[in-house]
């Protein structure tokens, strides 16, 4: 059993942990309730402009964002993580799936060179570094402040990068926010733009009048839908780690004082068992006395 001091210590360490998790644990509720409420007033607005888009595409013979290209020969994947950790499994399941992605569907490419990452927070970057994969540059400011305006200059950047036929295809890797417990790891295409038309509301007839033309019309929702797009992707997966960092802090709380509880245990049993060494020792001290 061990000693009185090595559990005290032991005592003192845990209950510092737990005051530095429980502490973290309100500040990421707090920043979830702010995200929670920014994603969720986003996403009516954003899914009614992507179906708004999503009519016009089908309603005419339009060619799709920025020119869709028959094949692809150049991928750039952008998988979105933290700058911070302690959140789970958060971080580790957007590198697995970037990985898995790379090996599942573009391997042939990624032997011959044609597969680039740009990443949106440091523990992807640092991870995919370190495991050789072509990594050319990060976006790890953008989750210092995420503000539509900064969202829009980054898209704007993907987009001259389709423009100027340095990539073919540009994919997003991140979590998405469902609720505090839950994130769905979502792999969604970003150029070129594909028309969905899986629901019945998209295949619906559409009579109406455009003024002006839909082409023009097209071109000015695109660039607006894609803005909002990046936008969304980085609210989700921001929503998503406050989420995940949160529900980290709650578990490792909860276990913080179960371990204290067997601690204070064994603090009392190794307290008593000197108290009843020393009383021993008293007795015996007596009794030695009373007999010479």
């Amino acid at each position: 059993m061990a000693n009185l001091k090595e559990v005290r210590t032991r005592i003192e360490s845990v209950n510092s942990t737990k005051q530095i998790t429980s502490a973290m644990k309100m500040v990421a509720a707090s920043k979830l309730r702010k995200a929670q409420n920014s994603i969720m007033a986003l996403r009516p607005y954003a899914d009614k402009f992507s179906e708004i888009l999503e009519r016009i595409m089908s309603s005419c013979q339009l060619p799709t964002a920025n020119g869709q290209q028959p094949a692809s020969n150049n991928i750039l994947i952008i998988p979105l993580s933290s700058n911070k950790g302690l959140c789970g499994t958060f971080n580790a399941n957007v590198i697995r799936e970037t990985i898995n992605l790379i090996k599942d569907e573009y391997q042939e490419l990624f032997d011959n060179g044609k597969v680039d990452i740009l990443c949106v927070g440091s523990k992807v970057e640092e991870a995919l570094r370190f495991k050789k994969y072509p990594v050319v540059g990060n976006e790890n400011i953008l989750l210092d402040d995420i503000t539509y305006d900064n969202a829009a200059a980054f898209a704007e950047r993907l987009m001259k990068y389709f423009d100027d036929k340095k990539y073919d295809k540009i994919v997003f890797v991140y979590n998405q926010f469902k609720n505090a417990a839950t994130q769905a790891l979502v792999t969604e295409q970003f150029l070129p733009v594909i028309s969905q038309q899986t629901t019945a509301k998209s295949q619906e007839p559409t009579d109406y009048i455009f003024m002006p033309n839909k082409e023009d019309i097209f071109k000015e929702m695109l660039p607006k839908s894609l803005k909002l797009q990046v936008y969304k992707i980085l609210l989700d997966s921001y929503a998503s780690e406050q989420g995940a960092r949160m529900i980290s802090m709650t578990q490792a709380t909860d276990n913080a004082t179960e371990l204290l509880k067997e601690l204070n245990i064994s603090y009392n049993k190794a307290r008593q068992s000197a108290i009843t060494n020393e009383l021993v020792e008293i007795i015996s001290g007596a009794n030695a006395l009373n007999n010479s």
